[in-house]
Order: structure tokens, then sequence, then C-alpha cells
């Protein structure tokens, strides 16, 4: 068992949750994630770690209540207990000089972003941060992500905060200066992270993305995080959750994504009518 230190709501669907979790805080690096089960009978679902406390032994985790389960996080109170978590798992994000480093978040991609783009930036890079929502209100982590960044771009579809539209128009703009980005790390929608790297496409800038698919044992056993990339087939789980974003099949990886958007729809609205913890 786990304890929740902390249940904090950051906007109308979306939670930070500090978690006692000494050993995974202790040998977390950035870009790996955790898999949890609030209930001995629940589901498991993967969340990154979006940072650590190794003093005091824990972990946080941003949840955007999408289903079930995140509704279930969601509900749960300060010194309650999540019965399963184990991690870190994945591989973890190649950090290293690199030069000049674009850093994308769409939505609740900022959480996974903020570690990656924190040891960037201390490896000495020159950090620019777009990030980008639907609107003003459903912006997380801005003033931490604005306090590794050199440069600093906000986005919003509805023009409420920010620049108006979508993050792949000032990425465009800085790809086509002189010097042109080295790197590019991009994390939010599925949509979002096909676009950007078809922005960098034809400037051959190497791109990123963390791929957050369905995922139950986090072996690469049961293949339910199968992707295409570059033809082959990788397991998010163990060969991921980053590769190269110019190999990534989205078009498949989206297909997958919606198997069980019916169901998982379903079981959320019938948890929310019986108000079940």
């Amino acid at each position: 068992m786990n304890t929740i230190i902390e249940n904090k709501q950051l906007s109308e669907n979306v939670f930070q949750i500090t978690l006692e979790a000494p050993m995974i805080a202790e040998s977390r690096k950035p870009g790996q994630f955790i898999l949890l089960q609030v209930h001995e009978d629940g589901e498991r679902i993967p969340l990154t770690i979006a940072d650590v406390d190794i003093k005091a032994g824990t972990i946080t985790l941003i949840v955007q209540v999408a289903g079930k389960t995140t509704h279930l996080l969601s509900q749960l109170k300060s010194g309650e207990s999540i019965f399963y978590v184990v991690g870190p798992l994945g591989n973890p994000t190649h950090i290293d000089y690199f030069g000049r480093v674009i850093c994308i978040g769409g939505g609740i991609g900022t959480a996974p972003l903020y570690p990656i783009a924190k040891a960037l930036k201390e490896k000495g890079n020159y950090l620019i941060t777009i990030l980008g929502a639907r609107t003003k209100n459903l912006f997380i982590l801005e003033d931490k992500m604005k306090a590794v960044s050199d440069e600093f771009i906000i986005c919003t579809d509805d023009g409420s905060y920010g620049q108006k539209g979508l993050v792949t128009q000032p990425l465009k703009e800085l790809c086509e200066k002189t010097p042109k980005p080295d790197l590019v790390v991009a994390i939010g929608p599925a949509i979002m992270m096909k676009f950007c790297a078809e922005t960098t496409r034809p400037f051959h800038i190497k791109t990123l993305v963390s791929l957050n698919t369905i995922m139950v044992d986090g072996t690469g056993m049961c293949g339910g995080c199968r992707v295409s990339v570059g033809g082959k087939a990788q397991f998010v789980c163990v060969d991921g959750p980053e590769f190269d974003g110019h190999l990534v099949d989205f078009q498949n990886m989206m297909q997958r994504l919606s198997a069980y958007k019916k169901q998982e729809e379903l079981k959320y609205h019938e948890c929310k009518l019986k108000n079940i913890r």
C-alpha cells in the first residue's frame, strides 16, 4: 500500500497527487512512469512521474479525470492508500547537451514534460518552451516550466491566453530561424504530437515524442501498448515511452487508443452516478 500525502485539484478535471513511494522516488529518472491500481479488483493504468522528493520519499503524479480509475483517484483523500504502485518503468530520457532544444507540452502533457525540460536545462541546453491548451484555465505547471526556460511561449485554441492558435505555429517559425533547433521534445495528445513531428520533418530536426497508450502489465507480455515505429512493432512499456516522432505510425496508435472508448465512457458515467469510491 502507498499512502497519499496530498491530493490537490489543479483545474476542473486535473488533480496533483503526492504519494509516498520512497524506493521509486530514489531510483526514478526523467521520462519514466509508474503503473498503479487503486483497488484490488481495479484496472492498472500508467502515469508519468511528474516530480519527486527524495528526502521526503514521495513522487508527484498529475491525473486528468477521463475514466473510472482516474475518477476514483481524484476522490482519494490524504491518508488513504493506493493498493498497487510499481515503477519506475520505461526507458529514461537521454539527457545530454544538444544545444537549442524546444520542449512542447499540450494540456496534461506538461506533467511528463516538466522533469525532462528541467534536466535538459540543467545540462546547459538553451531551452525554448511552448505550452498549448484549448483555453486558459487548462494550463498546469506554468510557473515551473517558465522557471527552467530561456524562452517561453503560450498558445490557446480560443485566444484566451497567449497566442491564438496551435503549438505548431510558433514551432514552425522557430524551425525557420537560424540557428534552427537541435532537438524537439513534444508530449501531449497523439494528434498534437503527430503534427509537431510533421512540422519538424521538412527541417530534419530530431523530434522525440512520449507515447501514452493502453497498458496492462508493463512488461511487454500483454501487447496492449503495441505501436508501429518505422514499420516495426514496439511496446511502449519496455521499448519506450519515447520514440522518434518521424517514425511513429500515429494513425494506427490513435485507432488502438479509441478501441475501448465507449466502454470507458460507460464505466466512467456509471461510477459518477453511483458515486463509487
